[in-house]
């Protein structure tokens, strides 16, 4: 079965930079497309940025292109979020999320049903001075 754990959350000040990592336990990492959401209380959860099974498209909602860059190394079965020039507004619990390919072959936000998706528990992300 596969489980992802996300690490690298805490607390970043605002203009600087955090790396996410989302590790998952399944050796075939490379048949699986990988989106991170971010979700403040209150609110509903957002996608924030995705890879596909090739690594070599990436999808990004509108607020953080050009500030976060998604990427993925399959030998160390792990999926990174690299955060750069922080805002306060992305204050955030971040998680990961993985499809197998075969049910979502191009990234979207627009996820399958439960049953066909493996979400991690969450890393803290704080941006404040």
């Amino acid at each position: 079965q596969l489980h992802l754990v996300e690490s690298g959350g805490g607390l970043g000040h605002p203009g600087g930079s955090l790396r996410l990592s989302c590790t998952a336990s399944e050796f075939t990492l490379d048949e699986y497309t990988i989106a991170w959401f971010r979700q403040a209380p209150g609110k509903e959860r957002e996608g924030v940025a995705c890879v596909d099974s090739s690594g070599h498209n990436a999808h990004y909602r509108d607020s953080v292109k050009g500030r976060f860059t998604i990427s993925r190394d399959n030998a160390k079965k792990t999926v990174y979020l690299q955060m750069s020039s922080l805002k306060p507004e992305d204050t955030d619990v971040y998680y990961c999320v993985a499809v197998w390919w075969r049910h979502m072959y191009h990234c979207t936000f627009d996820l399958p049903q439960d049953g066909l998706r493996t979400w991690g528990r969450g890393t803290q992300v704080t941006v404040s001075s």
